[in-house]
């Protein structure tokens, strides 16, 4: 019973703090008060801070991948695809 009441514990403190704040955390861009209270939760709450984990991974990987620029086939196809779908007003 002990278990379950804890489980129950750190899943209701986790609904504090949604997945938008882990990613506003991740880049910096909370209050000093949000930020403290998602601190505060990190430390509390260990499947919130393993949400947070395999958010701050997957950031870490997209920051490593090398990006392409699209074939200029592609961007034509795009553009006449849009010429077709609105008016361009000159």
């Amino acid at each position: 019973m002990h278990i379950n009441l804890l489980f129950l514990n750190n899943w209701l403190s986790m609904l504090n703090s949604t997945l938008e704040d882990l990613v506003l955390y991740m880049h910096r861009e909370l209050s000093p008060a949000k930020k403290a209270e998602v601190e505060d939760e990190l430390q509390q709450n260990w499947a919130l801070r393993e949400k947070y984990n395999v958010l701050l991974e997957s950031l870490n990987r997209l920051n490593k991948i090398k990006l392409q620029s699209p074939r200029m086939q592609t961007i034509n196809a795009i553009m006449q695809y849009a010429n077709k779908v609105t008016k361009v007003s000159s």
